[in-house]
């Protein structure tokens, strides 16, 4: 997990570096396509890259977009009128049952199809109508971590290219070193926060609440850490009385809009004693927050950064609490859920 992750921004840099002329295909026929609305597909860490698209297509394409639910189609076959919408699919393994079983209704029912896949002979980009390879190479821990950072990039990708957005084209063609950058940053300080805890909220809002679900994924699944992920808009509708002494927060922040909210709530917490990690807070107050160190970047490549920085703590307080983050028990690498 520690050698793939660090191996992110290369595999950032080989998708940037090839596919320009077919990703700038996908952002003219999207432009004539004109999707009444965008519907997401996935599970797992690609699901938490869903998420990520959804904000950043309806901030930047300004089209509403939802996510599949894979049984309606796979469990309880139903098809959906989804014509003249663009299906985006996301997998890692591009083999999923459920996942293809969706594609396959969307196309029959009318959707344009287009595929994020990191298996250029999968089933999913044969099916698909679009294609975006990931191009993250083997990983073979059971963990994703590369191919969900090439996930994100590949969809801010297709989003730069659909909306000819020049300033999203440039922070693209930095991220690869800032990736770098940002795997060198030290987390150390969360690790006596974390080592000993027992729950773990992981809090995000907007561009940033994808960041924030694959992060306490991550907790979950290689650190036998029970972790949640909410936006901190919800986290105040009922699970913000849960947080206390010995029940720690991981705040991540990006620079837009919804910076100053995090910041209040990361002083909020801190005032009532909640062991309190802030990450992307800027310079603001936190009096007793722990700030974690970022890279200042776009708000929109910023989970990017914070996830990878994320991954790097991860790895290191899996085996502090004697966990096992290549292998974590009972999970395999390809989850082929009906």
């Amino acid at each position: 997990m520690f050698a793939e992750a660090a191996d992110a921004s290369n595999a950032v840099r080989a998708q940037l570096q090839q596919d320009a002329s077919s990703v700038t295909a996908i952002g003219e026929t999207l432009r004539k396509l004109q999707p009444r609305a965008v519907i997401t597909c996935a599970r797992g860490s690609s699901d938490h890259a869903a998420t990520y698209a959804k904000y950043l297509i309806e901030t930047h394409a300004r089209v509403v977009t939802a996510s599949a639910a894979p049984s309606v189609s796979s469990v309880y076959g139903i098809s959906q009128d989804v014509r003249g919408c663009l299906f985006i699919a996301i997998s890692q393994s591009g083999r999923s049952p459920d996942l293809l079983a969706s594609v396959a209704a969307a196309k029959s029912s009318g959707a344009t199809v287009l595929a994020a896949c990191n298996s250029a002979d999968s089933p999913l980009m044969a099916a698909a109508d679009l294609s975006v390879e990931l191009r993250a190479g083997p990983e073979t821990s059971v963990a994703a971590t590369k191919s969900y950072l090439a996930s994100l990039a590949g969809i801010a990708r297709v989003v730069a290219a659909w909306t000819q957005d020049a300033v999203l084209e440039a922070a693209l063609a930095s991220l690869p070193d800032l990736m770098d950058r940002s795997w060198r940053l030290d987390w150390s300080a969360a690790l006596a926060v974390l080592e000993s805890a027992d729950n773990l909220y992981v809090v995000g809002r907007g561009l940033g609440l994808g960041a924030a679900q694959e992060v306490a994924l991550k907790c979950k699944e290689t650190c036998a850490l029970h972790a949640e992920a909410f936006s901190s808009a919800e986290l105040r509708h009922g699970p913000y009385t849960l947080l206390r002494k010995g029940f720690p927060a991981l705040l991540l922040a990006q620079s837009d809009a919804t910076r100053q909210g995090m910041e209040t709530l990361a002083r909020d917490l801190a005032s009532r004693g909640v062991p309190t990690l802030l990450a992307g807070g800027g310079t603001a107050d936190a009096a007793g927050a722990t700030l974690l160190p970022t890279i200042d970047a776009a708000a929109e490549i910023a989970p990017i950064l914070l996830v990878q920085a994320a991954y790097r703590l991860i790895a290191s307080l899996a085996v502090r609490r004697g966990q096992d983050p290549d292998r974590p028990p009972h999970l395999c690498k390809i989850t082929e859920t009906v």
